[in-house]
Parts: structure tokens; C-alpha cells; sequence
């Protein structure tokens, strides 16, 4: 019952007061084909509604996914997503920017299947100059199988924010001054997938994909970018500085976006890299920071 309270309390205060580090208007969703292509496995995803809803399927032949037709270095970038329901375990809808090359950047949103009952676990993690093994895993406070659920990434010269329906989960700084490396001068696409993990993915690879409950569809709509766009080589943005993602505002969290912060990690998170002692004997440099702890 707490929880629950807590929940409709969250949703007053997001109609109320808004969210300075989401977009300051409404997205502007645009349909699929405006900004993204499939990229395999073409006959695993459905068009709907004039290509503004699409839904991934993943068989025991191959799942499927597709990327922005762009790369983007900085920007705001959201998705609504409906996950696979029911028994879902082996299962990975994935959400992620990723750079070109070897020592690649990336942000990634990693939605974990489990058997019929259990809640997904999200992880997030992040890459920079190849180097990930920055894994956080929550539960969700919410179903996201029944209905339409918002997850989106803040990513400017300051922070990368993950948020869920405008609760930021996760704050990632630019801690350069730790000589920790930050996205910065490397572009990304965009991507999203469902496919088979059952390697790792649910229990650490112990519950495996039961084939006999395939097709698995994850469900897609909201198709925002709000990026600025450049050329995969590009190392700098033209517009630095002069986007909305760029200002003030949105260099660190407000008061109440912390507050919100510390209630996911209180109540829903499983696992931070930062704690991990077994994993991590000392803690990464960026971990020093309040928003890792």
C-alpha cells in the first residue's frame, strides 16, 4: 500500500511540476519509417497504424530489430515500449545508443525476461572507449507487459540520464576530472531489438527460453529523437551549446528528480556495479561521486 501511494503521489508531482531534465515540451512522435530502418529480419516486424506502432517477434529461428537512419551526438531520445508478456524468460528487449567502432561508446537500456509471475528486471549499463561492465539492475514498479511505458536517455557534455516515465533511475556524470572517459566526441545510432539471451539473461542462464510459448512480440511506439544529427566521423556539433538539452537546467538533476532517484534505489534496486566488492575490489573512480553511491 505504501508503495502504491508513494506511486500516485509520484505521478501528482510529475503533472505538477514537470521534469527539467526531460524534454521541456511534449515529443513530437513521428512515425516509424521518419527515422528508422529495420536492420535484420525483416519479416519479424508488423507495421500498424500507418507504421506508427510496430511490433518485434522473436522465434526460435531469430529475433529482429532496427536502428535510426542517423548518428547523433547529444540529444534526447525516447521510446514507448509495451514488453513481452507472459512467460518471458530468456527474452532481451534491448534500447541502446551505440557508437561505430571498436572502442565504442554506449547507453544501454536492457529489459530481462522471467518466467510467468516474475518481474522483469531493467539493466542499464555504460560504455566509454569500450569499457562497460557498469551494469545497475532494478525492478520496475509497474507491469510494463500490460501497457505502453515511456524509457528515455538525457545525454549531454554534463550527464546521460536514464529515466522511466520521467523518474530518473540512473544518473551517469561526466567525471573527466576522475579520468573516467564520457561520450563525447564519438556519434550514435540508435537501436532497439528483441532477441535470445537465455545464456545469461534470466537467473544467470539458468531458466531457458521455453519455445513452446513462441512467438515473443514486444511492442513499439513513440518513435522520438531529438538529437543533433552528424555524420558518423563528426567529432563536434554545430549546435552546442543552442539546444535545449544543451542549457543550464539540465547539467544536474533538481531537488525533486533526486528525491525520485533516491526512492528507486531504496525501494527497486537488485544491483550496482558500485557495491559489487566481489566483482570490484575498489570501486571505479566515478562511483566516488553521490550520484553512484
Amino acid at each position: 500500500m505504501a508503495s502504491f501511494l508513494w506511486t500516485v503521489c509520484l505521478s501528482f508531482l510529475l503533472l505538477a511540476s514537470g521534469s527539467k531534465g526531460a524534454a521541456p515540451r511534449k515529443p513530437i512522435d513521428v512515425p516509424f519509417g521518419r527515422n528508422y530502418v529495420p536492420t535484420w529480419a525483416f519479416d519479424h516486424i508488423k507495421y500498424f497504424n500507418g507504421g506508427s506502432e510496430i511490433q518485434l517477434t522473436l522465434d526460435k529461428y531469430t529475433g529482429t530489430g532496427f536502428q535510426s537512419k542517423g548518428s547523433y551526438l547529444f540529444g534526447h531520445f525516447s521510446m514507448h515500449i509495451k514488453m513481452v508478456p507472459g512467460d518471458s524468460a530468456g527474452t532481451v528487449t534491448a534500447f541502446y545508443l551505440s557508437s561505430q567502432n571498436s572502442e565504442h561508446d554506449e547507453i544501454d537500456f536492457e529489459f530481462l525476461g522471467n518466467r510467468t509471475g516474475q518481474p522483469y528486471i531493467l539493466q542499464t549499463n555504460v560504455f566509454t572507449g569500450g569499457k562497460g561492465d557498469r551494469e545497475q539492475r532494478i525492478y520496475l514498479w509497474f507491469d510494463p507487459t500490460r501497457e505502453y511505458h515511456t524509457y528515455s536517455a538525457l545525454w549531454n557534455i554534463y550527464q546521460i540520464v536514464f529515466f522511466v516515465d520521467d523518474v530518473p533511475i540512473r544518473v551517469f556524470k561526466n567525471s573527466k576530472d576522475l579520468g573516467v572517459r564520457f561520450p563525447f566526441n564519438q556519434p550514435m545510432k540508435l537501436y532497439s531489438s528483441l532477441w535470445n539471451a537465455d545464456d545469461w539473461a534470466t537467473r544467470g542462464g539458468l531458466e531457458k527460453t521455453d519455445w513452446s510459448k513462441a512467438p515473443f512480440i514486444a511492442t513499439y511506439k513513440g518513435f522520438h529523437i531529438d538529437g543533433c544529427e552528424a555524420s558518423v566521423n563528426a567529432k563536434f556539433c554545430d549546435t552546442q551549446g543552442k539546444r535545449w538539452w544543451d542549457q543550464k537546467e539540465f547539467q544536474d538533476l533538481d531537488a525533486i528528480q533526486y528525491q525520485r532517484l533516491d526512492w528507486v534505489r531504496q525501494k527497486y534496486t537488485i544491483y550496482n556495479y558500485c557495491t559489487d566488492r566481489v566483482r570490484f575490489p575498489t570501486a571505479a573512480p566515478e562511483c566516488k561521486q553521490d550520484h553512484d553511491i
